[in-house]
C-alpha cells in the first residue's frame, strides 16, 4: 500500500436526474437548508464569466500542491457530467491547470473543475464558458511528478468531500452535500425557493410584512428610540 499515491474507485454517486434537478436551485437555498454550517470556502472563487448552475457527482483528486499528474490521470477516467474537485492544499504559488485541461474537461463533457489551489490561462478560460472555481492565479506551471490521490475523501475548509456526493456551485461559492442526504434536501431546497418567490412577488406588489423586523429587536431586549 501506498499512501498518498493511490488510485481509488468511486462506490457510488448521485445520479445525473439527481443533480440536473438541484441545478435549477441557487446554491444559498440549498445552504440554507443545511443550517448554514457547511461552506467551500470564501476564497474558492468562480473563474469563469457566464452565469451557470454547476451541479454533478464528486470525482476527487488530492495533490501534491504545485502537482497535477493525478489530475490529468482524473481527466483521462472521468465520466460525463462529473465535477473533479481538487485538493491542492490550497496553494496558490504554481498553478495546478490551464487551459488545455480545460479543453481536455470541456470535450469530455466534464461538468466543471474546482481547485483548492492556483489555475493560469484565466483569460482563455473565461471565453471558454467552462465551470471553473480556483483560489488564486498565477502564470507558474505545474510539475507533473506526483504524489496524489484520486477517489480519497478530501476537506476544504472543513468542508467534507467523498466521492460521489454531489456538488453545486454558483455565483456564490461551492458547496458539496453528502450522498445520503441530497434527496431529502432537494425537496426542502425546492420548498425554500417557492417561498423566496412568494416574498418576493409580495415586495414587487408592495405587500411585504416588514413587521418582524421591529418584533426581534424587542424580543432580543433592544431598546428603540
Amino acid at each position: 500500500m501506498t499512501l498518498g499515491f493511490r488510485i481509488h474507485n468511486r462506490t457510488r454517486q448521485v445520479s445525473a436526474d439527481l443533480a440536473e434537478a438541484f441545478r435549477a436551485l441557487p446554491v444559498a437555498n440549498v445552504s440554507d437548508c443545511m443550517s448554514r454550517m457547511f461552506a467551500g470556502g470564501t476564497t474558492l472563487r468562480p473563474i469563469h464569466t457566464h452565469a451557470v448552475t454547476l451541479s454533478g457527482p464528486a470525482l476527487t483528486v488530492r495533490c501534491r500542491p504545485g502537482d497535477n499528474l493525478v489530475l490529468h490521470y482524473a481527466l483521462d477516467h472521468a465520466t460525463p457530467g462529473d465535477v473533479i474537485v481538487v485538493d491542492a492544499g490550497g496553494e496558490v504559488t504554481t498553478a495546478i491547470m490551464g487551459e488545455i485541461m480545460v479543453a481536455i474537461a470541456q470535450k469530455r463533457g466534464i461538468a466543471g473543475i474546482i481547485v483548492n489551489g492556483a489555475i493560469r490561462d484565466a483569460d482563455e478560460i473565461r471565453s471558454m464558458k467552462f465551470p471553473v472555481y480556483a483560489a488564486g492565479i498565477t502564470h507558474r506551471g505545474p510539475y507533473k511528478d506526483g504524489p496524489g490521490e484520486m477517489n480519497p475523501p478530501i476537506s476544504i475548509s472543513g468542508m467534507t468531500i467523498e466521492p460521489g456526493d454531489l456538488i453545486l456551485g454558483d455565483g456564490d461559492g461551492i458547496l458539496s452535500v453528502p450522498y445520503e442526504q441530497a434527496e431529502a434536501l432537494l425537496t426542502a431546497a425546492r420548498a425554500k425557493y417557492d417561498a423566496e418567490q412568494v416574498e418576493l412577488r409580495q415586495i414587487a406588489e408592495g405587500r411585504e410584512d416588514r413587521a418582524w423586523v421591529e418584533e426581534t429587536l424587542k424580543s432580543r431586549g433592544c431598546e428603540l428610540a
